[in-house]
């Protein structure tokens, strides 16, 4: 008679929810279990629209500054191809340095500023995902859930998902902490264009 043989893959799932499962039914208690969507709590609470302003507020002079200096940049190569031909041989060749050298500048800020947003983003983004996942976890305890999931749920029955709720506990939590939740900005806090 011959043996059928199972993938160890196959297997490790089936005796993971075996020795979930299992003491639910010695024990005829049901388990509470609900899904949060954690990237909707990214976009909606009131603590990232926060962050995301304390950003906005952050790297907007260096914004403004870029574009200023990439403004004045315009300036001279326009002036240098319209009098470059006029001009003396040394003022023009200094004016291409100037310009030149200011495009660098330009560039190395814009670069700069690109890897300070990111390192920037990537704090706020740590600090907010630590505290949505603490007032999950603070959730699910006052209300009696024995698992909560979040990322990798391919399907869910609304009647399940508590995001809702964790939302509402965010957004009174900003009320008493006094972060006031940010309307979004006019303009992403992005590099003006490279030229």
């Amino acid at each position: 008679m011959a043996r059928l043989s199972i993938p160890a893959f196959l297997l490790a799932p089936l005796a993971l929810s075996v020795a979930l499962f299992a003491p639910v039914a010695g024990a005829q208690t049901q388990l509470k279990i609900a899904v949060v969507n954690v990237p909707r709590l990214l976009e909606e609470a009131p603590q990232a629209k926060g962050a995301m302003q304390a950003l906005q507020d952050e790297f907007s002079p260096r914004q403004r500054e870029m574009a200023a200096q990439q403004k004045d940049l315009k300036t001279k190569e326009e002036k240098l191809q319209r009098d470059g031909a006029v001009m003396a041989e040394n003022e023009r060749r200094n004016a291409e340095k100037e310009l030149r050298e200011g495009q660098r500048d330009l560039a190395r800020k814009q670069n700069e500023y690109v890897e300070d947003l990111n390192v920037r983003r990537n704090e706020e983004l740590g600090k907010l995902q630590k505290a949505l996942l603490q007032e999950v976890q603070t959730f699910a305890r006052s209300s009696g859930y024995d698992l909560v999931v979040g990322d990798g749920v391919l399907f869910v029955n609304e009647s399940l998902d508590i995001t809702p709720q964790v939302l509402t506990a965010l957004q009174a939590r900003a009320k008493t902490s006094g972060v006031k939740p940010a309307t979004p900005p006019a303009k992403p806090a992005t590099p003006p264009a490279k030229q």
